[in-house]
């Protein structure tokens, strides 16, 4: 009986994938903020180096993974495809239950695939800083390491509530040589304006996003790195899908259905696009299914439209479902999740209907990821919570159907640097918050018309 179904290095993909070559329709165009028309490559060179701008608005299907980069990943790629044995027994279903392990990077999720290859080619073109912005830290754990890795200088404008609640991924940040600082902060001018219509903000990635990219705007050595959302980013992470499709080979089963939270969609497009593929094709009715928080629904009940990246206005305007970009989230554990947008990519197939959107309140997706924890036995992110609780939910619907259903699923990250959220779950202190339809259509009063 397999458990663990593992690749040889010489199995790391040499290429990342590159779904919109696929795509059945067009990718809606980014806008410009101020003009409100479609922008080319040109105008995201203040802020990306313009190998990542290619790779951005490439129509390539394949794009080669440098060298340096592969150097890197072989450091913990390629990552472990598990069959959840003890998690079945315990749910008493005919489902097979598969997770991809991202939480053996030395960061501890999925996040330095796009991370690495970030900082290389900012390298490459002779960048000096970096500043970005991080939710729950993960990212900007990631990124910490790249930067390291390359010889870059790095500044994290990290989401106060998560700075207040996650002090050992602020910890991790600074071993591995960055600058964090608690956003909103005094260095920006879209962080003083924050506080001081709220000193005690509890920050949102909108705000540091605002922070970051106005920082690096203003240096002539510095660009803005961005972990989530944009094509380039779900690029990087198709490593992980294209060893989970040799691993379900080896495994002789191919998912009924593909799972994974969602807060920019990342790690989610990293596992599903790779599979994607095949149901565009029509070869396949696998299901897809996004997990996000109830705290931050930005699928379920935000709407698709252009929207803001940031709260200050600054980023172009992406095509995506949005909860608006005035949005300040809930205090809650799972700050990866507490983005307003959604990945184009991922809002365009949920939008098309070839894939699907589900909610969690959190206290729902810790039971889940405790009884992962006693049967599978790894402390699992607060975020990849999310996926899980979905997973044992699509198991159990298995055994009431009567029917073998095969589940795969993305686990992005370990909860070792979380375990004061598992605190709070165990005290019974954890507060679920259902964000309002009124909240919603009062955001969207300020997100432009197009």
């Amino acid at each position: 009986m397999q458990t663990k179904f593992l690749l040889a290095e010489s199995d790391i993909p040499r290429r990342w994938y590159n779904i919109l070559p696929d795509l059945p329709w067009p990718p809606p165009p980014p806008m410009h903020p101020a003009t409100h028309e479609p922008i080319g490559p040109e105008a995201l060179a203040p802020i990306f180096p313009m190998a990542l701008i290619q790779q951005e608005v490439s129509t390539e299907g394949y794009i080669d993974i440098p060298e340096e980069v592969l150097e890197v990943y072989r450091l913990w790629r390629p990552s472990p495809l598990h069959r959840a044995h003890r998690l079945e027994r315990a749910l008493d279903t005919p489902a097979h239950i598969y997770y991809k392990w991202e939480g053996v990077s030395p960061a501890g999720s999925h996040k330095p695939n796009t991370a690495v290859a970030q900082a290389y080619f900012n390298k490459q073109e002779g960048v000096r800083c970096l500043i970005t912005e991080t939710g729950a830290g993960q990212w900007g754990s990631a990124l910490a390491m790249g930067c390291a890795f390359f010889g870059l200088e790095l500044k994290v404008y990290m989401v106060s509530v998560s700075y207040e609640q996650k002090p050992y991924r602020r910890i991790l940040m600074e071993t591995w040589g960055a600058k964090v600082v608690p956003s909103p902060s005094s260095d920006t001018q879209a962080g003083r304006d924050v506080l001081a219509q709220d000193p005690d903000s509890p920050g949102s990635l909108g705000v540091a996003i605002s922070e970051a990219v106005e920082d690096a705007v203003g240096r002539d050595d510095t660009k803005y790195s961005l972990g989530s959302v944009l094509n380039h980013v779900l690029l990087h992470q198709t490593v992980v899908g294209q060893e989970a499709v040799k691993q379900m080979e080896m495994a002789g089963e191919y998912p009924d259905v593909i799972i994974g939270c969602v807060g920019g969609g990342s790690n989610y497009a990293g596992l599903a696009l790779p599979f994607m593929r095949d149901k565009l094709a029509g070869r396949t009715k696998t299901r897809f299914i996004a997990v996000e928080p109830e705290a931050c629904p930005s699928i379920t009940r935000g709407e698709y439209r252009y929207d803001f990246g940031d709260i200050a206005e600054q980023t172009p305007l992406l095509k995506m479902h949005t909860l608006g970009h005035t949005f300040i989230p809930p205090r809650i554990h799972s700050g990866g999740l507490r983005y307003h947008g959604m990945a184009p990519i991922i809002s365009q197939l949920c939008h098309e209907g070839v894939m699907e959107a589900r909610t969690y309140h959190q206290t729902k997706a810790f039971v889940a990821t405790v009884q992962f924890a006693q049967t599978e036995g790894i402390v699992s992110a607060p975020e990849a919570a999310h996926a899980i609780r979905c997973a044992i939910d699509e198991a159990l619907a298995a055994r009431e159907a009567g029917e073998k259903r095969v589940i795969l699923f993305n686990h992005s990250g370990h909860g070792l640097l979380d375990l004061t959220a598992y605190e709070a779950f165990l005290a019974g202190k954890l507060e679920d918050y259902a964000y309002p339809a009124e909240k919603v259509r009062e955001a969207m009063t300020h997100v432009p018309k197009l």
